[in-house]
């Protein structure tokens, strides 16, 4: 079974880019359950076109919420009620789950998406970056998840290489190493694929 989740130690750090070249290394169903901010396109949009995904692997969000804020102020902003029971993932496989921002990341007032990863029971991969402060906001996110009773597969990282950095984060939480994925410029589906292949052994996601 080739279905994970995948969170991040925060926004903007390369998680959208690493889902497109996973769910393009497996040829996998991409699903993002809620979609906060519209003005620069829909995550799925970008994913399936770095990914290269045929329309029937790019599935519908359950909530699309106009402004780029966290779930639960957005949903309030558009007058909307997001009820997690219907953010049960679609029984497909192989499948890419991507959450917003990091695990903390609200999507209720009550419910946190570290909450929804225990409850869908499925391998998650942390995305962190590599340079300064990632060694606690990554060491967070790995303990916060644990907490919660959720399985991991390990940690990919993005950005320029720093061996320490990723050493210690990978000794310290007790968690697989999985690879890092360069900044890539330009960033297309054909560097994307390369790169991923070449960062992202294929065993690393069996």
């Amino acid at each position: 079974m080739s279905r994970f989740v995948v969170t991040g130690t925060d926004t903007g750090i390369g998680k959208t880019v690493f889902s497109a070249g996973l769910a393009g290394a497996l040829r996998a169903h991409y699903w993002k359950p809620v979609q906060s901010g519209l003005d620069e396109g829909a995550d799925r949009d970008h994913v399936a076109h770095l990914a290269q995904l045929p329309p029937e692997l790019v599935l519908e969000e359950a909530y699309r919420l106009t402004e780029p804020l966290s779930p639960h102020r957005a949903a309030e902003i558009d007058a909307i009620q997001i009820d997690p029971a219907r953010l049960s993932p679609p029984a497909l496989d192989p499948l890419v789950i991507e959450g917003a921002g990091g695990a903390l990341v609200p999507i209720t007032r009550s419910t946190l998406y570290a909450d929804l990863f225990a409850w869908w029971n499925l391998p998650v991969i942390v995305v962190a970056r590599t340079g300064l402060g990632t060694i606690n906001h990554t060491l967070l996110t790995i303990e916060a998840l644990r907490a919660r009773g959720v399985p991991l597969h390990g940690v990919a990282f993005v950005g320029d290489a720093n061996d320490d950095n990723e050493q210690t984060i990978a000794a310290m939480g007790k968690i697989r190493r999985l690879g890092r994925l360069p900044r890539l410029d330009p960033l297309t589906p054909e560097t994307l694929a390369a790169a991923f292949a070449e960062a992202f052994p294929a065993e690393m996601f069996l």
